[in-house]
């Protein structure tokens, strides 16, 4: 444990509040507990949940804190715990010092991160850091929200808001991986060639188009099968007009604010079925981990899963708030990531 410098260098914030709250911050070493794996962080993933803690629509009970929850970098303590290190689930993990793994942990946007053994994935030879820092938290989202939130079809009709994102490339890809038909939305004709070249069938220019009227022409008037909806509060109503007879709204995120209340006898209609999942509830046991993870990097490997990366960021209080700047401004394509190690 002496081996650890005594502070680290994070991205957080003192208040919550605009842009301008985000910056670099040196606070103390994480707190190492005895089932936690030490990790020196390569990169991170930029994501709108970070926006969400930094505004304080997520509150923070403390501060200074750091955010973020999505990093890579290389093993540089295991457990200390002797029944982790025996732990059979552990073991088949292959964690090791030395080894490169991704994290999905919040507050772990710093050079050093301590995290519980359950929320670190190994990454397999061929995947570098970079690639799996942009990966993580919406590969694993995509490939859990496609097979249990809603398991999409060969033949199913898809709905993704704002696909030109990076979950939305990702769901794209892996709706046509399966053999479904995609509709996206989306805001500039850029932004549609890109979806159209990740493989979307028909992508909707929601600035110049009615999303609702083309998304019934398209299907002949019956409607979507499923609709992944991260837009949240300016596209949620308009969801129970373009789904099928026994459609599934699964409501992703709320990029556009939250998504008011809404009374069950609104499913009544058409029977409809409404999630709003977390992949955390679909990575809790080690079996899933395993499966998910495993799936998520495979599909990589192969090519079937190509992960854009608009951007790299450095490590800075002017890197981090330009990053979530250009991450709501609507300008972004695919993921955003901030190099810590150079």
């Amino acid at each position: 444990m002496s081996n650890f410098p005594a502070t680290v260098e994070g991205l957080g914030i003192n208040k919550p509040g605009g842009f301008e709250v985000l910056e670099k911050l040196t606070v103390p070493f994480p707190k190492v507990d005895p089932g936690y794996i030490v990790i020196k962080v390569e990169w991170i993933g930029v994501n709108y949940i970070d926006t969400y803690y930094r505004q304080g629509l997520y509150p923070l009970s403390e501060f200074p804190a750091i955010i973020g929850k999505e990093t890579s970098g290389e093993i540089i303590a295991l457990p200390s715990d002797p029944e982790v290190l025996k732990n059979p689930d552990f073991i088949k993990m292959g964690y090791k010092v030395g080894g490169k793994v991704a994290a999905d942990f919040f507050g772990t946007h710093s050079t050093y991160i301590a995290v519980p053994w359950l929320k670190v994935y190994p990454i397999p030879e061929g995947v570098p850091t970079r690639v799996a820092a942009a990966a993580l938290l919406q590969g694993l989202t995509a490939v859990t929200f496609f097979e249990e939130a809603y398991t999409v079809k060969k033949g199913d009709i898809v709905l993704i808001h704002t696909i030109a994102g990076g979950l939305g490339l990702l769901m794209c890809q892996l709706a046509k991986h399966v053999g479904a038909t995609v509709i996206g939305t989306t805001s500039t004709k850029e932004k549609a060639e890109l979806a159209k070249n990740h493989g979307a069938d028909h992508v909707i220019l929601y600035k110049d188009e009615n999303t609702v009227k083309r998304v019934l022409e398209i299907t002949n008037g019956e409607g979507v099968h499923v609709v992944y909806d991260g837009v949240g509060k300016d596209t949620f109503e308009s969801n129970f007009e373009m789904l099928r007879r026994k459609g599934t709204l699964v409501s992703v995120g709320n990029a556009s604010g939250a998504v008011p209340p809404m009374p069950p006898l609104k499913l009544v209609a058409k029977n409809l079925k409404l999630l709003r999942p977390t992949i955390s509830n679909y990575l809790e046991t080690p079996e899933e981990i395993t499966y998910y993870t495993a799936k998520l990097w495979s599909l990589i490997s192969s090519g079937a899963l190509k992960i854009n990366i608009w951007k790299d960021y450095p490590f800075t209080t002017e890197g981090a708030q330009q990053a979530q700047k250009d991450l709501t401004g609507g300008k972004t394509v695919g993921k955003l990531v901030v190099k810590v190690i150079n």
